[in-house]
């Protein structure tokens, strides 16, 4: 394991740093203070930067117009994502895209791929399931009929369902096999509901009634679901540490101005103490998510499978997160929940990370029943 970065990836870094420098965290109006959701659409003028600047088609080959780079490429973009909230579907699209292109069929990588690393084509990934809580693989079922496939069920709180042209969701056949299947925004026998999220973008509820897919469209291959659910709880895992860096930067800045007693509240040793041990957290975030996108991008043995190091990313990368906000709000006062003052923002973004991630209990248990299953030593 080597946690140096190549010349390419060091050179995605500094692509992103240059894109994402102009964005603005409260560029659309703050979920605090809005009924509804806070935009109709992504951050458009932002997606064409990302395209202009090779971003959008890191991990293509070069065949579609890519950079051929792997998932640590993809997080190291996405960290520099959630310094700023910004607002795109870069780790769906991205995610699905390269699931298409490990995956999928010739035809369809064909008539895919170049386009989703243009920007001209916008994917997303149905992952939550039916309540959240359930498998997402499992709240759709899939049946073969002729040439195409009839897909039934509900996907809830799909993210940037309303403005993407293809979801890829995961199903479930009678076999017990699981199909990823690229369902187009509309669509007969596709219906989508809105959803808020907890950062005021809009989600959506996909309803799919007896809805016909191509063959051609839908990636039946065995690992298919599971690598690209590995992929995006990995590069959810970046988002969070991103956003918690950005957050603690947010704190020091901030108690190093402000005085009692004559000092800067950051002298005092309880504020500096919370903020050393939310530190130690990201640290950890940082250490565990290199972890897991290494063993993604090489496919590396271990003592575990792969999935048990992107467990052990989500767990510190959920309760990192949320530790990191809430340290901050109390070391900011009042002020951090000024909404003019964007540390708010983050904060809601962080929740909507810790929710997707899921409880840190839940990956705990996931990794006990891998040690099980594969006993060390």
């Amino acid at each position: 394991m080597d946690f140096t970065f190549t010349e390419e990836q060091q050179a995605a870094v500094e692509a992103a740093k240059a894109v994402f420098g102009g964005v603005a965290p409260d560029g659309v109006p703050s979920p605090a203070i809005t009924a509804g959701a806070v935009a109709d659409d992504f951050d458009r003028a932002l997606w064409t930067k990302l395209a202009d600047a090779d971003l959008l088609s890191l991990l293509l080959a070069a065949e579609y117009g890519g950079a051929g780079l792997d998932a640590i490429a993809l997080c190291l973009v996405l960290r520099e994502a959630a310094k700023v909230l910004a607002r795109v579907p870069l780790l769906e699209s991205s995610a699905a895209a390269v699931a298409v292109q490990a995956y999928g069929g010739e035809e369809l990588k064909a008539e895919l791929l170049a386009r989703a690393g243009r920007g001209e084509v916008v994917l997303t990934v149905a992952a939550n399931g039916r309540t959240g809580h359930d498998p997402a693989e499992l709240a759709v079922t899939a049946r073969r009929d002729g040439d195409a496939w009839v897909l039934d069920g509900v996907q809830t709180a799909v993210p940037w369902a309303e403005n993407a042209d293809f979801t890829v969701i995961p199903a479930h056949t009678g076999a017990g096999r699981t199909v990823l299947a690229l369902v187009p925004r509309v669509h007969e026998g596709v219906v989508l509901g809105e959803q808020i999220s907890t950062t005021g973008e809009r989600l959506g509820e996909l309803r799919l009634e007896s809805a016909r897919i191509t063959a051609r469209d839908v990636i039946d291959a065995d690992g298919a679901w599971e690598w690209l659910r590995e992929l995006l709880a990995t590069g959810t895992c970046a988002l969070a540490l991103g956003l918690g860096e950005r957050v603690l930067s947010m704190t020091s800045a901030y108690t190093g101005k402000r005085e009692q007693f004559g000092f800067p509240v950051a002298t005092f040793q309880a504020v500096a103490v919370q903020a050393a041990d939310r530190y130690i957290d990201l640290r950890a975030m940082e250490a565990t998510l290199w972890q897991a996108a290494w063993r993604i991008s090489t496919g590396a043995g271990g003592a575990l499978p792969a999935s048990g190091d992107v467990a052990v990313a989500k767990i510190w990368a959920s309760e990192g997160v949320r530790r990191v906000v809430q340290t901050a709000q109390h070391l900011h006062g009042g002020f951090g929940a000024d909404v003019d003052y964007s540390l708010h923002r983050y904060h809601a973004w962080a929740k909507q990370l810790e929710l997707s991630l899921g409880p840190a209990a839940a990956h705990e248990e996931a990794l006990g029943d891998l040690l099980a299953a594969h006993p060390l030593g």
